[in-house]
């Protein structure tokens, strides 16, 4: 099997990509737009973070709410 080589397989995909707008998201929505934040760093800054499931189940209920 080849190596995989991206400098020579990507250009080609991101271009269809782009032409096609695949990865195109629509947005209809009138409600203003939300960010939130999650995996806030560790108070200490070394790289640590709350990076467990159940981390992500507040912020995944929250943000279906305000859908």
């Amino acid at each position: 099997m080849p190596v995989y080589d991206p400098h020579a397989i990507e250009p080609k995909w991101q271009q269809y990509w782009e032409t096609n707008k695949t990865f195109r998201a629509l947005d209809h929505s009138p409600k203003p737009k939300l960010y939130v934040l999650d995996m806030f760093p560790y108070p200490s800054g070394e790289g640590l973070h709350v990076g467990h499931p159940e981390g992500y189940t507040a912020t995944d209920m929250y943000c279906r709410y305000q859908r």
